[in-house]
């Protein structure tokens, strides 16, 4: 090959990755206008969630009723603007839930839009396992979750009864429509009870079995009768302050200074920091009630206490443990709600309820070779 033929080849090789990479670049071009139309087509379809009837502002949501698979939970904004249980205008709502579910329904992104099969049973929509229904206005917005996508991380959707298209969205809302009603409940705030405030505190400790009259040798005419309940033991202590109200005080239990007992200190400690774990059960049955131990209550806690120049009473009432043993389930002055109190909380006050300032002793060891049964004579 001459000199000329092997620039001739050369230039139309030069000519042919020219065209190559502008081939290139063009379907570069192709795939990138593609890929922003699917993006647009994602978009539009948030945007006509929003057009079809619910407003993207969350706050212009009126009501709110979703099923999560076990309970149905329904919310309706009050005269004040304030979120409310429907069924329970009374309960303490912490709104945080409902504001997290209208934020996620108000940006909610589809993952992937489908064209529905034949049938509704092969996404789980057939029958749903949750639904939620937002209405603004007099308008309705209804969407329906049926089973989870292969990952377990998402759900198959289903808009506004739209047997068309199936929707799959992230567990977002499933997760935060799963929250019980009393989680979210508004706990109380208790009051200031550290030990400057504090006046006296009582702890009355479980009540005895009560006698019935046969076991007092007294019997009437219309049968047994069981006698009054014996009073509870009963623990009082005052703070004594010689030099002014915000100086330490000396803490007595009748003529007695328990002042330096860790006891105490530990009540105190108790006392300052406490705080209600969660809800129990707001609206309480008798027997829910029973079943709490407030039947007949292990441990009553008074605590008399100054606040803005007042005197206060502040009221505890302990009732059973918890299954798990995290802590007892409790009551506050007269309410009838029941709260949970971490054991770390009620330590001091259940000990004193039983075994008094002198906390709970132990017996002393059996001395080095004994069983604790006295020791055999020896021959």
């Amino acid at each position: 090959m001459t000199w000329k033929e092997r620039r001739t080849v050369t230039i139309l090789l030069s000519i042919v990755g020219v065209l190559f990479l502008a081939l290139l670049i063009v379907f570069g071009m192709i795939y990138r206008e593609g890929r922003e139309e699917a993006l647009a087509g994602t978009d539009s379809a948030v945007a006509g969630f929003a057009a079809s009837g619910a407003p993207v502002d969350s706050g212009a949501y009126t009501a709110l009723r979703w099923y999560n698979g076990a309970a149905t939970l329904s919310f309706a904004l009050d005269e004040e603007g304030e979120w409310v249980w429907a069924d329970g205008p009374d309960f303490p709502l912490n709104s945080g839930t409902v504001t997290s579910v209208l934020e996620t329904l108000t940006t909610l992104k589809f993952q992937q839009t489908l064209p529905a099969g034949e049938s509704m049973a092969e996404y789980g929509l057939d029958t749903p396992s949750a639904t939620l229904t937002a209405t603004a206005g007099t308008g309705e917005q209804t969407l329906a979750f049926g089973k989870t996508t292969t990952d377990g991380d998402s759900y198959y959707m289903q808009m506004n009864g739209d047997e068309t298209t199936v929707y799959i969205v992230a567990d977002t809302l499933m997760k935060l429509m799963r929250t019980p009603i009393y989680d979210m409940c508004a706990l109380p705030e208790l009051p200031d009870l550290g030990e400057r405030n504090l006046r006296a505190i009582t702890i009355q400790g479980p009540a005895p079995e009560p006698e019935s009259a046969e076991e007092n040798g007294e019997k009437e005419a219309g049968g047994l009768e069981p006698a009054e309940e014996p009073e509870r033991p009963t623990v009082t202590l005052n703070a004594r302050r010689s030099s002014g109200e915000d100086q330490p005080a000396l803490w007595f239990e009748g003529s007695d200074n328990v002042t330096a007992s860790p006891l105490l200190q530990d009540l105190l400690y108790d006392l300052k920091t406490m705080s209600m774990a969660k809800c129990v059960d707001y609206f309480p049955s008798e027997e829910a009630a029973e079943i709490c131990g407030f039947q007949s209550a292990d441990a009553i806690l008074k605590v008399e206490y100054a606040a803005n120049g007042m005197d206060q009473t502040f009221t505890l009432t302990v009732g059973a443990r918890m299954p798990d043993e995290s802590g007892r389930y409790v009551r506050l002055e007269e309410g009838g709600a029941i709260y949970a109190l971490s054991t770390d909380s009620v330590d001091a006050l259940m000990t004193i309820s039983v075994a008094g300032m002198r906390g709970v002793t132990q017996e002393p060891a059996p001395a080095e070779g004994q069983e604790g049964t006295p020791a055999e004579p020896q021959e």
